[in-house]
């Protein structure tokens, strides 16, 4: 797993493969064996496929005379195209056609892979006087092509690629990923570029920890590929108006998926094949280590440059800014997120507490979007003396918000923390032990009030929020002067029409103290649940899906446990 870079089940199939071991799986759906079953016989079609244009180019006169000839000419050798399998298709109209049909493939099954069409009744090849780049999996298994044209052709588009079938899904492919995975890992970066030859003319270059998007805007999944390899991105486009633009798609994904991202620039009229051709790997990895610009920097000095004096295309530019630093809230730590905006206000002329106040604004709004979308949310009921269910709205919204949630448990713990507990402990004894996995907290910068609230404690100081308000880092303080901030209080209503005392939260700081924990805990685990069904929606492999039911049921037995200590019901709806 970690020397290739599989996954558990990919690695054992891997394995199971090289040394000829039967992998034993028990039965499945019938939906499931015959998705299994097509994605099979498409892999042993690419690889028949891929030996066809292969032989074509380096043993037939018109592969070896026009496909050959060019490769060479844009300066591959033979090992390098060997090494990334390209081959050739020849012109004539049904040329691999034939050649599949003879070797008894299912016509059907031709037809879904791309390699041929049907016309007039004729099986014809489609990819036909194209050089074929083989797309493979992560784990080395040819899942689709792209052809690229040769000869000018105006009416003809310069790549055709692969159409999507059970193997081949672009959104979830990287050109080169496979070969490219332990240099990314070895080197701690990932270079993403656009083109298929750019990958090729690097990897020979020697610089190989290079992966191509194909020229479209970066997916989830193809973040999620390289963030198993790395956190660091660095992309190289043409330094034109439109690699900067190409550029520009898909960042706010890499921001929200974590990644580092960084922008390399080549100058002129070069692409980095024809710059590492031009002056060679020295000058190409020199140009990587020193134009390395910081792409929402980058963005903001470029826009900045094309809206001076337009003041509306200034405030369109903030309102940019400031929702792509929201998008790095959950997953960068909080003084990063707090040098963008200072330096971003700086750049912009700014006050810095207003863009605080408009990407605080932008979080609050993705927030309520992803709660209104969500699929399967969870309505929390509570029984009355009668026995007769009812929906806790208020319980609803605090399981529905994570951020308040966690901001809630960390306000108990400094209101009422130095509080008694039971058996001669604190709340803060209750609690701090359940904050030592940081996994639970999405908002990271929360932990750091945890941290050194634990120091303080174990210190026999008095960790209040007032010893926060004057410790030396003001954004910690501010932090928690933002935690302390209650919108809720008890309306001057009730006095009106409830007699006797309303008790206070100071008296009930434990109910308070034990249902926050309890919420925070259910929420976490119902995301858990929900990331879980996904995946296990998205698996066609029995292995994975065993894992997916078995966490699946450990993951309800937790939020039964939980839900029977707290006399609290989750109902789906």
């Amino acid at each position: 797993m970690e020397h290739e870079k599989f996954s558990y089940v990919e690695a054992l199939k891997w394995l199971a493969n090289r040394y000829n071991v039967e992998v034993e799986e028990t039965e499945l759906s019938p939906e499931i064996k015959i998705q299994q079953q097509t994605a099979d016989s498409l892999y042993i079609l690419n690889g028949f496929a891929q030996q066809f244009f292969s032989d074509v180019l380096f043993n037939q006169e018109e592969g070896q005379d026009i496909g050959l000839s060019y490769l060479k000419e844009r300066g591959f050798s033979e090992a390098t195209i060997e090494r990334f399998q390209l081959g050739y298709n020849p012109s004539a109209p049904d040329g691999f056609a034939q050649a599949a049909i003879k070797a008894m493939y299912n016509p059907e099954l031709l037809q879904k892979s791309g390699l041929v069409v049907v016309r007039d009744g004729k099986t014809l090849d489609n990819y036909r006087g194209r050089i074929i780049f083989p797309i493979h999996s992560p784990t080395g298994k040819i899942a689709g092509f792209g052809a690229r044209v040769i000869r000018n052709n105006d009416r003809a588009p310069k790549y055709i690629n692969t159409p999507e079938n059970e193997i081949y899904i672009k959104s979830k492919l990287l050109y080169g990923s496979y070969f490219a995975r332990q240099a990314i890992d070895k080197a701690n970066e990932c270079l993403l570029v656009e083109g298929y030859t750019d990958v090729v003319a690097l990897h020979q270059a020697g610089v190989e920890n290079v992966v191509a998007s194909g020229g479209t805007s970066l997916t989830p999944d193809q973040l999620r590929l390289i963030k198993k390899y790395t956190p660091n991105l660095t992309i190289i486009y043409d330094g034109d108006a439109a690699g900067i633009k190409a550029a520009q798609r898909g960042m706010d994904l890499a921001f929200e998926e974590g990644l580092q991202v960084k922008l390399v620039l080549i100058p002129g009229q070069e692409d980095p094949d024809s710059y590492v051709r031009k002056f060679g790997a020295g000058a190409f990895r020199e140009l990587i280590s020193t134009g390395k610009k910081d792409f929402i920097l980058f963005q903001l000095e470029t826009s900045l440059a094309s809206a001076s004096g337009d003041s509306n295309k200034k405030a369109q530019l903030v309102n940019q800014i400031a929702e792509t630093i929201s998008r790095i809230n959950k997953a960068e730590d909080f003084t990063r997120q707090q040098d963008y905006i200072r330096r971003s206000s700086e750049l912009l002329k700014i006050d810095e507490n207003g863009l605080t106040t408009l990407v605080n604004k932008f979080i609050r709004e993705r927030i309520g979007k992803f709660e209104t979308k969500s699929p399967e949310r969870g309505l929390a009921t509570e029984a009355d003396s009668t026995g007769k269910i009812f929906i806790d709205e208020e319980l609803n919204e605090l399981l529905n918000r994570d951020e308040q949630q966690e901001r809630a448990i960390v306000r108990s713990l400094l209101e009422f923390g130095l509080k008694p507990w039971d058996s001669g402990k604190t709340v803060a004894d209750y609690l701090l032990p359940e904050f030592e996995d940081e996994d639970m907290f999405d908002n990271k910068s929360l932990i750091r009030v945890l941290q050194l609230y634990k120091i303080w404690y174990e210190q026999k100081l008095e960790p209040t929020a007032r010893n926060f308000l004057y410790h030396e880092d003001q954004e910690l303080g501010a932090l928690v002067v933002s935690i302390m901030d209650f919108p809720y209080e008890v309306s001057e209503n009730w006095k009106r029409v409830y007699e006797g005392k309303i008790p206070t939260r100071e008296e009930l700081y434990a109910e308070e103290v034990g249902s926050t924990l309890t919420y925070l805990k259910l929420r976490k685990i119902q995301r858990l649940m929900d990331l879980n069904q996904k995946d296990l929606e998205k698996s066609k492999n029995q292995d994975e899906q065993l894992m997916f039911m078995q966490t699946h049921l450990h993951l309800k037995q937790m939020e039964k446990d939980l839900m029977v200590k707290s006399g609290t019901v989750i109902v789906k709806i």
